[in-house]
């Protein structure tokens, strides 16, 4: 038997097929709760069932859970791939038991594989890289409310202090939030300042603030403006301390994991890359070759040729794939290239030839991807040419 399930946050719908593909019933609705996964337990009846849905936000994890413990082969779809399967069938209206059938069709005519989730240290790191990604979101928004205040307030400041990200900068606003404030302060009390637990703010900055504040074109003291600013420091401090904390969680997961532990050997590759890989692929080593894993993650050319249209010389990169690892890979590129000897040496060579720098940028990527799949592949460290005629 074929099944279909349109996944959604409370309420999902099943379709099924039969062996010959024909509709058996009609797509039944059923809840996300006790209840509504018994009857969806006796509507597939007994293992195996081949199970497709798609991979909606989080709603469709207990349902996979659950499909796959009680033995059926459960296959994840990207949406996309379900809608263009849908659009192939002219189908023109859209509801909930339609998707469930069209999902079914899919499972029944094009019989994916079943999927096979990443192992728990791989969940693991997805979740805190994501869960780190929106607490970075969150403390990049309140660095930019700050600096708003510090505009409205005392504008000279970020003149002795540049970035208002640091400890110091919040240890300073937190104790003195306007310009005004700073007027007030005694230069050899805020002199002894501790700002991280063993650094001072020191005689001659705590002189220069003290001078600048005096002279401040800042017009906004009031004591809204100084309440903001308090709040706001003191939301850093707690989220500096907490991404600290899952920084180090992110490590001792890859430190337990093989293949995160070998891909650090690779130059260019820190801890937070790393743990993005395998939280987007769980093994690199999954895929069929090298270029299937690049082109997972979308560092492939979208080549555009059809009759007597001619392609372009450079064509773009796919639009599909991975976008969010593929941004992650971004910055770690741009310093691989200036840092990792071998890579370093392949994007002057594509530059010498004449190649834009993003186009030499987006192949070392596929460089590094390279690298990647094959520590991954034959489970050992990275060497480089270099470092085997070095030891030999």
């Amino acid at each position: 038997m074929f099944a279909g399930i349109d996944v959604a946050s409370e309420r999902h719908v099943l379709a099924r097929l039969d062996s010959a593909g024909k509709a058996i019933g009609r797509p039944i609705a059923f809840g996300e709760d006790q209840d509504g996964y018994t009857r969806l337990a006796e509507a597939l009846g007994p293992p195996p069932v081949l199970v497709a849905m798609e991979a909606t936000g989080h709603y469709w994890k207990n349902l996979f859970a659950v499909l796959t413990a009680a033995g059926h082969d459960v296959a994840l779809l990207n949406p996309f791939t379900a809608r263009r399967f849908q659009e192939a069938s002219l189908e023109r209206t859209k509801t909930d038991a339609i998707d469930a059938e069209g999902l079914a069709r899919l499972a029944f005519e094009k019989r994916p594989v079943p999927t096979q989730l990443h192992d728990e240290a791989a969940e693991s790191l997805r979740e805190l890289v994501r869960h780190r990604d929106r607490l970075r979101q969150d403390f990049d928004d309140r660095v930019r409310q700050l600096h708003r205040l510090v505009d409205l307030g005392f504008p000279e400041f970020t003149r002795y202090v540049r970035s208002l990200d640091s400890m110091l900068a919040t240890a300073l606003i937190a104790e003195h939030p306007t310009a005004q404030a700073f007027a007030r302060a005694n230069p050899r009390r805020l002199a002894k300042l501790r700002y991280d637990g063993c650094h001072f703010v020191g005689p001659e900055l705590a002189e220069q603030l003290v001078a600048a504040a005096k002279h401040s074109v800042g017009q906004h003291h009031g004591p809204v403006y100084a309440l903001q600013a308090r709040h706001i420091c003191q939301d850093l401090d707690l989220w500096r301390r907490r991404l600290t904390e899952i920084d180090r969680d992110i490590e001792g997961l890859l430190d337990a994991h093989e293949v995160g532990k070998l891909l650090l050997s690779i130059d260019g590759l820190g801890p937070h890359s790393v743990a993005r890989i395998i939280a987007a692929v769980g093994d690199p080593a999954r895929f069929r070759s090298a270029g299937a894993f690049a082109a997972y993650v979308g560092v492939v050319p979208s080549l555009r040729q059809s009759g007597k249209h001619s392609a372009r010389i450079r064509a773009p990169i796919s639009p599909m794939g991975n976008a969010r690892l593929r941004r992650a890979l971004w910055m770690p590129v741009l310093g691989a290239v200036r840092r990792n000897p071998w890579l370093r040496a392949f994007y002057q060579r594509l530059r010498a030839a004449g190649k834009p720098a993003k186009l030499a940028l987006i192949a070392a990527m596929r460089k590094l991807l390279n690298a990647v799949y094959s520590v991954a592949r034959n489970r050992k460290p990275f060497v480089t040419l270099t470092d085997t005629a070095r030891a030999a």
